[in-house]
């Protein structure tokens, strides 16, 4: 059917409204960075990773200093699997030993994250892909995990191998990509003190950068729509405190505890907020930023 020269006037109104709709948010984070973890179902599809490319673009034409956290679990497990190596997980985490944490680091530090950094690029910014361990961004450590035996109540500890977890965040690097107008894209590997990889979890990651950084908001793309209540209902904010209470209570269970845990350690380190929010939304960083009533759970300090 043809756009009328009404049709195309009225389209023309609805979008000004929007952008004027927009402003104050606009204004509000000016020259604001903002840490995303980028992964889950918005990092496999392609119309949603298009999206969130123009979104990041977006946000750095507006003022706005965005740095992406990648993930890339499936990415991984293809390339395990081509190689013929299995996996195994403890508690979501991937056992790694010395040579599945050299193809991780060659997976996630090299296609994956040129691929994220490309989508940015084509929707018109200019994006870096970076890995935790350039500039000595992200000092690691071994992660430890412990178990107790059910009858004799004794705790061991588990070996995860090459698992770590930040120790310490050097944003040098990101200050002087975002001082050049650039965007850093991240993978989520870190250096030891003996200079050994770690595979670290990139919500982890996120989270101690957007607390290094103090960072206005930590985005945390995911496949759920944030943390909902006993009604399954989302629940728009949280305080600190009433996010650890409802973990308490057993409110908040399952996957999302760590996440919460995640935005909690990064408020707490620095972060002004953290969100939970749907990446299969088109466009959510937008709709949470820009828009009156967000698109997902808001963690504040106070």
């Amino acid at each position: 059917m043809t756009e009328t020269p009404q049709d195309i006037r009225e389209d023309g109104q609805r979008q000004a409204a929007i952008l004027a709709s927009a402003l104050p948010y606009l204004r509000r984070y000016a020259g604001d960075t903002i840490v995303v973890k980028y992964g889950g179902h918005a990092m496999g599809v392609d119309h949603l990773s298009n999206a969130f490319g123009h979104d990041i673009a977006l946000l750095k034409l507006v003022g706005v200093n965005p740095i992406i956290v990648h993930g890339g679990g499936p990415q991984i497990s293809a390339m395990l699997e081509r190689l013929q190596l299995r996996s195994t997980f403890i508690d979501g985490l991937r056992v790694t030993d010395a040579a599945m944490v050299e193809i991780i680091e060659m997976v996630l530090s090299g296609s994956v994250n040129k691929q994220v950094a490309d989508l940015i690029n084509r929707a018109g910014a200019l994006a870096v892909g970076i890995s935790g361990k350039d500039g000595g961004l992200i000092r690691a450590r071994k992660l430890t995990r412990t178990v107790r035996d059910e009858d004799s109540l004794i705790e061991r500890e588990l070996d995860l191998g090459f698992v770590g977890e930040p120790s310490k965040i050097d944003p040098r690097v990101l200050y002087s990509l975002l001082g050049s107008g650039l965007i850093p894209v991240i993978a989520p590997v870190g250096v030891g003190d003996q200079g050994e990889t770690f595979n670290i979890n990139a919500d982890t990651a996120a989270g101690a950068i957007s607390g290094a950084v103090n960072a206005s908001r930590l985005l945390m793309l995911t496949d759920v729509p944030g943390v909902l209540d006993e009604n399954g209902k989302l629940i728009p904010e949280l305080t600190a405190e009433d996010a650890q209470r409802r973990i308490e209570a057993g409110q908040i269970t399952g996957g999302m505890i760590p996440k919460v845990e995640t935005c909690l350690k990064a408020v707490r380190e620095g972060a002004k907020a953290a969100v939970i929010l749907d990446g299969r939304v088109p466009h959510a960083c937008l709709l949470e930023l820009f828009t009156k009533n967000g698109s997902g759970t808001l963690i504040r300090g106070t």
